[in-house]
C-alpha cells in the first residue's frame, strides 16, 4: 500500500488507537493479528484495512470504529469467538469487510440484528432483520451511545467520529489531518492547540497564534487532558 493509497483512510498504531478508545494496545493487536492460547490459534476478528508491507499492525479509521463496537460487545460478555462469527455472517450478507462499524444494527433489547434491505425480482425493496446474537443483554445501552457520536453516510458507513461528544467540537475525520483529533472549526490538531496553550501562556495566546476561537483551544486542552487521564488509568 503506497502513501497515496492512505489518503482519506486514517492511520493509527495500536497505541494510538488504544489511547483514543481506552483499550489496551496489546488487546487490539491480538484482535487484529490473531493469537495462540495453549497451542490453539485464534484468527483475527477481521483483516486490517491498512498494510504497509511489514509485520506491524495499523488501523484505518474504519478499523478504529470496528474495534470500538467489538470492544463494547466483548466488555458486556459476548465472547470474541462469537463476535468473529457475527462479523463473518454480516460480511457475507451486506458485503462490508467491517460491518460492525456501520449503522445497520438493530436491537429489541434481548437480541441483536443486522438490518438489511433486499430487492426482489420485481425491483421491490424489502426490509429484513438477520439475527446475529442471542444474548440476555440490553444492547440498546451499548449501541445507542456509540452511534450518537458518529456521522454516517447515506449507505450507513461511518464518516467521522466525535470522541469527546459533539459539544466538545473535537472530531476525527479520515479526510482531514490524516484522521488525527482536530478542532472541528479550524481543522487544527488538538495536540497542536493544547501544546501551544502550554507553551505560549494560555488559551488566549494560542488562539491568537493559530487564528482560532479561544473556545477551540480550551476544548482542545480539555480533550487532550482527557486522553492523558485515559493513559494513566
Amino acid at each position: 500500500m503506497s502513501d497515496k493509497d492512505l489518503i482519506g483512510l486514517g492511520l493509527y498504531t495500536p497505541a494510538e488507537a488504544g489511547r483514543l478508545l481506552r483499550i489496551a494496545p496489546a488487546k487490539i493487536s491480538r484482535w487484529l493479528r490473531g493469537h495462540y492460547i495453549q497451542n490453539k490459534f485464534y484468527p483475527p476478528l477481521w483483516t486490517p484495512e491498512v498494510s504497509l508491507g511489514d509485520d506491524k499492525i495499523f488501523l484505518s479509521f474504519r478499523d478504529l470504529m470496528e474495534t470500538r463496537v467489538a470492544d463494547a460487545f466483548i466488555r458486556r460478555g459476548v465472547s470474541a469467538i462469537r463476535v468473529r462469527a457475527a462479523i463473518a455472517v454480516a460480511q457475507d450478507v451486506i458485503g462490508e469487510a467491517r460491518p460492525l462499524s456501520t449503522n445497520r444494527f438493530r436491537t429489541d433489547g434481548r437480541e441483536i440484528f443486522l438490518h438489511i434491505i433486499k430487492e426482489d425480482e420485481d425491483g421491490e425493496k424489502r426490509e429484513q432483520l438477520l439475527n446475529l446474537f442471542r444474548r440476555q443483554f440490553e444492547f440498546n445501552e451499548i449501541l445507542d451511545p456509540l452511534l450518537k457520536t458518529v456521522d454516517f453516510s447515506d449507505s450507513g458507513n461511518p464518516l467521522s467520529w466525535w470522541p469527546g461528544g459533539r459539544d466538545l467540537h473535537v472530531v476525527i475525520d479520515p479526510s482531514r489531518a490524516f484522521g488525527q483529533p482536530i478542532d472541528a472549526r479550524s481543522s487544527v490538531p488538538t495536540a497542536v492547540l493544547a501544546a501551544a496553550a502550554r507553551q505560549s501562556g494560555g488559551p488566549s495566546a494560542a488562539a491568537r497564534a493559530y487564528d482560532v476561537p479561544e473556545t477551540s483551544v480550551r476544548h482542545a486542552v480539555e480533550f487532550e487532558a482527557m486522553m492523558e487521564q485515559r493513559l494513566a488509568a
